[in-house]
């Protein structure tokens, strides 16, 4: 498993009963049975058509219309085409609808742009290794409010951009795709949903903006819940909440007194506004409901879930829950904050649903290319060493055993010489005195010290010696373990799309279908 998952997702992906709990009668290995089909059908395929014309899709909706399931998933529509993780999640999905078609029961990939969320400062900005470094692009257009991400329009500022990507990444397919989909006048949702219907174009996946009035019309019966069960919904998570913790987890999503599951576009402005809830009064006996300064009874909120459905929007509690009831979801595809939020969510599928949608983790990868797997083979690096350590460390680890031989020698005999003496030492002097014992630990653990310390100046000669040593360990972190963060969530897909071809896809598909969650190193 790689670094830095939360307790609650390992034990989820290894089966522990304690975790699985959490998740319902919902089995992620036996998702496989066609869900009934909702009666807005039709409907909600049409949208989907629209949004994937030509014939990439054309026979993934024609499945869809004789009845084959969805596995969805889904990601922030970032700027050119966002973080490797994007194409990871989306392969897994289609990895998933191969292996229930091949069995019999027919499934098709969706992915879900989540182009309501509003954090523009997350998706205006990518990363790409270039040499020894990350070079990082950011859209500067940042709008005037918290606006959703999707909608906003690209102008001016993509163009020195797309110039800039052209000189990281060099002339490609997917330099093509870029520019072709991040041009001025079109929305990010646009742009992102482009690049990935043209990278998955030969695995059928289609891609589905949620954010329309028709949609959210469609999806309303959620959304109402949202609404008129507010309080049992809010108190379920509460208990949820408090269970998860007494059970030595935490809960992914914070749920505090006031807070909704609902979103509310300000009708002025634009802006998406956490609506916050009051409670109930000899005034107000249905409560109130808060925007930012303006305040709202349910009856309102109602109202313009009927006139203008598309300026409320769901939570990333209820956001699957919305999703299962658009689609009749027969598995979700998540990254490892999704399945632990899936935890919290499981009350709310129960409640509003009936029912909890499987859901399973995404496909986990560090690509290791040539030139690193050459610098990996000569320093006998694993990729779990390469986890473990700064570059800092790991810079010192490649001085300590670029040593040359006899001095590796020599401070070995000699820490194994101080060991073995001191160990004899410090027995017979707890033999002596249990105090006597302990002031001897003390001075033995003064001199081990030094001895490491004779160890690190030999490495830290080295190093000054071998400056190529340091360019190594950079390079080494920078493509593997950038900042102390996986690959996958730091490193632009683009750029390995550029350098191996759309062909990339179908070989992450391949290797997502391996339903083992751990995390993997594929080597080009």
């Amino acid at each position: 498993m790689a670094p830095g998952m939360s307790r609650l997702f390992v034990d989820y992906c290894s089966g522990e009963p304690a975790a699985r709990r959490f998740y319902g009668d919902s089995d992620p290995d036996r998702w496989q049975q066609q869900a009934q089909l909702p009666p807005h059908r039709t409907a909600i395929l049409d949208i989907l058509a629209q949004q994937n014309p030509g014939d990439a899709g054309a026979a993934s909706i024609e499945a869809l219309r004789h009845g084959a399931g969805a596995v969805l998933t889904g990601q922030q529509v970032g700027l050119f085409g966002g973080p490797l993780l994007v194409p990871l999640k989306a392969a897994t999905a289609v990895a998933r609808a191969r292996q229930a078609t091949g069995s019999g029961r027919p499934h098709v990939a969706i992915f879900w742009l989540a182009s309501e969320d509003h954090d523009f400062a997350e998706i205006n900005n990518v990363e790409f290794p270039f040499r020894r470094e990350l070079r990082k692009l950011v859209y500067e257009g940042a709008p005037d409010a918290a606006v959703p991400v999707g909608g906003v329009l690209l102008d001016g500022p993509i163009e020195p951009l797309l110039e800039q990507a052209g000189e990281l990444l060099g002339w490609s397919d997917a330099l093509e795709a870029l520019n072709q989909a991040y041009q001025p006048g079109r929305t990010f949702a646009q742009a992102f949903g482009d690049f990935y219907r043209r990278a998955f174009a030969a695995q059928g996946l289609l891609v589905f903006d949620a954010s329309s009035r028709e949609v959210h019309a469609l999806g309303a019966p959620v959304l109402r819940a949202g609404i008129e069960r507010a309080d049992e919904l809010h108190a379920a998570l509460v208990e949820r909440d408090a269970a998860l913790q007494a059970a030595g987890y935490h809960a992914q999503v914070a749920v505090v007194r006031q807070s909704s599951l609902l979103f509310l576009l300000d009708k002025r402005t634009g802006a998406r506004v956490a609506l916050k809830r009051t409670a109930a009064s000899q005034a107000e006996p249905n409560g109130l409901w808060q925007a930012g300064r303006e305040r709202l009874s349910t009856a309102d909120l109602l109202g313009i879930l009927e006139l203008e459905p598309e300026r409320i929007s769901p939570s990333a509690l209820l956001r699957p829950v919305f999703q299962d009831y658009l689609f009749s979801t027969s598995l979700t595809i998540g990254g490892p904050a999704e399945v632990a939020y899936f935890a919290q969510s499981q009350v709310l599928f129960e409640r509003i649903l009936g029912h909890m949608t499987p859901v399973q983790p995404r496909f986990s990868a560090t690509i290791v290319e040539p030139d690193i797997a050459e610098l990996l083979r000569r320093h006998e690096l694993t990729l779990d060493r390469v986890f473990s350590e700064s570059l800092d460390g790991l810079t010192q680890l490649l001085a300590a055993r670029a040593l040359p031989i006899d001095g590796k020698r020599k401070l070995a005999a000699a820490g194994n010489a101080l060991d073995g003496e001191l160990n004899a030492l410090l027995e017979w002097m707890h033999a002596m005195d249990a105090g006597l014992g302990r002031s001897a630990d003390t001075a033995a653990s003064k001199m081990r010290y030094q001895m490491n310390r004779l160890r690190r100046l030999a490495a830290r000669f080295q190093m000054q010696k071998e400056e190529s040593l340091a360019r190594h360990a950079q390079a080494i972190a920078n493509a593997l373990y950038p900042g102390g963060h996986l690959q996958e969530r730091v490193h632009g897909a683009a750029w390995y799309y550029a350098r191996h071809g759309f062909e990339l896809s179908e070989m992450l598909v391949e290797h997502a279908m391996d339903a083992c969650p751990g995390h993997k190193a594929l080597w080009l």
